[in-house]
Parts: C-alpha cells; sequence; structure tokens
C-alpha cells in the first residue's frame, strides 16, 4: 500500500516503527548467528515480516532497519536506532545524501 505522508503524519508514525522495530530485531539478535549459518532461514523470515509490516503502513523499506516516508518530493528517512524522524533526501538521492531536517 504506496502513500506519501506529511512531515507530521510520518513523525507520529515512529514510534510504532521503532516499537515493531525493536522487536524483530531482538527476535533477529535473539538467533545468534545469521546469514548462511543455522540460522539463515529464520532471520530471512524475522527480516520480511518485519518489512512486510512496514509496507502494510505504506513506508518504503530501503533495508535492514530503515525505512523511507515518500513526502510527494522526496523521503524522510529513519533508520534504527534513531528516536525521532530527523532526515530527509530525495528521490534520486540515497541514504547517503540525507540531510537533517531543520
Amino acid at each position: 500500500m504506496k502513500r506519501t505522508f506529511t512531515f507530521e503524519e510520518a513523525r507520529k508514525l515512529v514510534p510504532a516503527v521503532r516499537e515493531r522495530t525493536r522487536r524483530a530485531l531482538s527476535k533477529f539478535e535473539g538467533l545468534g548467528e545469521t546469514g548462511d549459518g543455522p540460522h539463515g532461514d529464520e532471520a530471512k523470515g524475522i527480516l520480511v515480516a518485519w518489512a512486510r509490516e512496514m509496507s502494510e503502513l505504506g513506508i518504503d523499506v530501503k533495508g535492514p532497519w530503515l525505512v523511507d516516508f515518500d513526502s510527494g518530493d522526496g523521503y524522510w528517512c529513519w533508520r534504527w536506532p534513531e528516536e525521532t524522524l530527523d532526515y530527509y533526501h530525495g528521490y534520486d538521492e540515497g541514504f547517503s545524501a540525507r540531510v537533517r531536517i531543520q
């Protein structure tokens, strides 16, 4: 479900995103070894489930524990463990080009 967010709408969703991410990350870290090790499929499943939760909120997943909220002009950008929504980047720019919101 793709959607656009005002800054205020995105900002209000951050606590829910943080909590869902914290829960997924806790499960992920509880596996111990990840990747191609004995828990690789389970780790991938946790990431896929987390990404699905974010997508259901209309949020774009850009990587593990990294999401973008489409503003209609670019993206409000958040990643774990940030407390608040503090960054923005344009559509043609990626995470490395994000700038702090004034």
